[in-house]
Formats: structure tokens, sequence, C-alpha cells
């Protein structure tokens, strides 16, 4: 027979509260309004007792709004704002396109003034020597002149025989030439001339100035038992290159003009009297 114990009182009481404590802390909290209701209860609320009596135009007043809710407008202003526009930076400098094509030469600028004139430079060095010029015009010089002699006799041949003369007295700018024996016109005009030999004994003198290949005067002495001073003087009127020469006649008879080393007996002068060019 199976024997029964019972539980005392209190201790029945006790477990009976346990589970109701148990059974009430297990089930969940709800609050006494919801998350949305726009007139829930405040805490703070119970501080200022004179909250609970506003009117419900208070209340919607307070509200938090958007600014940019349809139901509302923005402050008006007078004057529209003013609009911004954002203009992006662009570097230049990168961009940089295809050189373009030269533009028309524009017009001369006046002449400005003329300046100081600057402080004198130092001196250069010294150049080389340059390469003679061209002969200059013979017309500008207004002076010819010349004297040339002969110390050595000449005799006749077969052929006519330019005299050429060894000794120069006065050969002004060189016109007279030494080597051909005939002088050169390099300034037009009015010549004076004079031819001086001495003769040979028993022996014929002839002879010739010639005026290019024209004979002009002729010197002559006849066959003398004595030697003699013969001359002759002329004047001419020379064009640029003429030449003035004197010349041996050929032989025939016996022809010559005497002369030796030690004294001049053969002379021939001449000198410009007037240039052309001075009318």
């Amino acid at each position: 027979m199976m024997q029964t114990h019972k539980l005392p009182g209190p201790v029945v009481c006790l477990c009976t509260l346990v589970l109701l404590c148990m059974g009430t802390a297990s089930e969940p909290y709800t609050p006494p309004y919801s998350d949305s209701d726009p007139e829930r209860y405040d805490h703070r609320a119970s501080h200022h007792p004179r909250d609970y009596h506003r009117d419900a135009s208070e209340v919607k007043r307070v509200e938090c709004r958007r600014c940019c809710d349809p139901e509302e407008e923005g402050p008006t202003y007078p004057h529209p704002a003013p609009q911004y526009q954002v203009v992006p930076h662009i570097n230049i400098t990168i961009l940089k396109g295809e050189k373009g094509d030269s533009g028309l030469r524009g017009p001369y600028g006046k002449a400005g003034k003329g300046g100081k004139a600057g402080p004198r430079g130092v001196h250069g060095m010294k150049g080389s020597k340059g390469t003679m010029g061209p002969t200059g015009d013979p017309c500008k010089s207004y002076y010819a002149a010349f004297s040339v002699g002969r110390k050595k006799a000449l005799h006749s041949n077969e052929y006519y025989q330019t005299l050429v003369f060894d000794t120069e007295f006065v050969n002004l700018y060189n016109h007279f030439n030494m080597f051909t024996g005939k002088f050169f016109c390099y300034v037009p005009g009015i010549y004076f001339f004079s031819l001086n030999v001495h003769t040979w004994n028993q022996k014929e003198t002839y002879m010739h100035v010639m005026k290019n290949e024209e004979e002009m005067v002729i010197l002559y002495a006849q066959p003398s038992d004595r030697s003699v001073m013969q001359s002759q003087s002329f004047m001419l009127d020379l064009q640029q290159n003429d030449e003035v020469w004197v010349r041996l006649f050929k032989g025939e008879r016996e022809n010559a003009v005497f002369s030796d080393d030690y004294d001049t007996y053969i002379t021939f002068s001449g000198y410009l009297v007037k240039a052309t060019s001075e009318g």
C-alpha cells in the first residue's frame, strides 16, 4: 500500500506565486500607445501640467515639417534669389592647337624721335689689305708729261725701227712706256711734243714722229762732213688711247743717229697743254 506525503501549506502558496510571476514575465510588454501616435505620452510633460490643456491648433503648429512639403511655402523675398552657375576651369595651356597662317603685314608706323648719339666704340682690329681696284676715269686727271733720252746710237736696216729710250727724266703717271718707246694718251686734249737727235758724219738722218700708225712729222738731215744737233717740235690733238712714238726710216741709204754711252744726244718730250674736258 502506497503511502502519500502531503506538502505543507506555505510551500504550496510559494510555488503558486513563483509560477504566476514567471507567466507574467514571459508575456511581451505592450506600450499603452503606438509609435505613430502624434499625441503619445511624453514623460517630460509631467513637469508641465499646462501642456495637457493645449488645443489641437497649437499642437499642429509645433509639429516638425520639411521645408519642401507642399502644404507650406518658403519665405518670399522682394528680389529673386541669385542663380549661380558652376563654370569648369580649363587649363588652356594644354589645349594648344595648330599654328595658324601668317597675317598680312601691317602698315608702317610713324617714325620715332631720333635718339642721342651713343658713346664711341673701341677701335677694331686692322683688316687685311684689299685688292687693287680698276683704273679710275682718266678724264679726272688733267696733267700729263714725259721726257726721255737715249745713250746708244742707232743704224738703219731693211725695216722700220722703233726708237726705244733708256733714260727717264720725267714720266708723270707712267704714261710713257719705256719698254715699247710709246706715249699712251690717257687724257684727251692738246699736247706739245719735241724731238732732238744728233746726226752722224757723212750719213743721212731720216726719222718719223708717228701717231698710231700714221706719220705726223719728219726729222731729216742730209749727209754732211760734220755732225749737228737736229730738232723737231709740234702740237697734236690726241684722243684717248692714241699712241705717239718715233721710228727710224728703213735703209734705202745709210741712215743713222749718233750717241755714246757717256752723254745723252737723243731726247723725246711731251706734255699736256689743255685737256678736252676743260672746254
